[in-house]
């Protein structure tokens, strides 16, 4: 099998910019926090398309954290390119924006991290390009992407554990102070009183 040659990250940049319309918006007034993930997920696709060759799914999505609310009638800009790839997986960095075309004011709403997963005509996981990191901003992304992969597989593991060691007859005292009331079902279960 011959080798795939590198892409640089410029390849695999997209932008998309739409209006944000009244039927996008929730029932507090503002863009449904779903409508921003569409198109978020719309943008990883095309860059993590770009770089591949070939249709990429969606595995995870980190950083999904809402900075600052998106209004109707804003322009939202979204900008994605290819930070990391392994073997047959990609990781897209995401940066959204909000524009008030009246007041000229824009806002960072939200910084995401997309991890796709290239397949082949059958559906199988198919190899990437490496990435050629030609900027130095390139190198911080793809190390940062490094970085968040090591804590994300620390945490995933340390819950794994945390999880399996949950004995919910022992555990019952860290419920005290929380803001959640027992039934009285699950108390005679449990074998707790009132």
């Amino acid at each position: 099998m011959t080798p795939l040659a590198p892409r640089p990250v410029r390849a695999s940049h997209v932008a998309l910019t739409e209006l944000m319309i009244p039927s996008y918006a929730n029932f507090g007034g503002k863009v449904h926090g779903g409508v921003l993930l569409r198109l978020m997920d719309q943008i990883a696709y095309a860059s993590a398309a770009r770089h591949a060759g070939t249709y990429c799914v969606t595995v995870s999505v980190d950083g999904a954290f809402f900075r600052a609310p998106v209004e109707v009638g804003e322009l939202v800009t979204l900008r994605a390119s290819v930070n990391w790839v392994g073997r047959t997986s990609l990781v897209v960095g995401i940066r959204v924006d909000s524009e008030n075309v009246t007041s000229g004011e824009v806002k960072h709403t939200n910084t995401s991290f997309f991890t796709m997963v290239a397949k082949n005509e059958k559906g199988e996981p198919q190899a990437v390009p490496p990435l050629l990191l030609e900027t130095r901003d390139e190198v911080r992304r793809y190390l940062e992407a490094l970085t968040r992969r090591d804590i994300k597989a620390r945490y995933e593991h340390a819950l794994d554990d945390a999880n399996s060691a949950l004995a919910v007859h022992t555990d019952l005292d860290r419920l005290v102070g929380q803001r959640c009331v027992l039934g009285s079902d699950v108390q005679r279960e449990l074998g707790v009183s009132a």
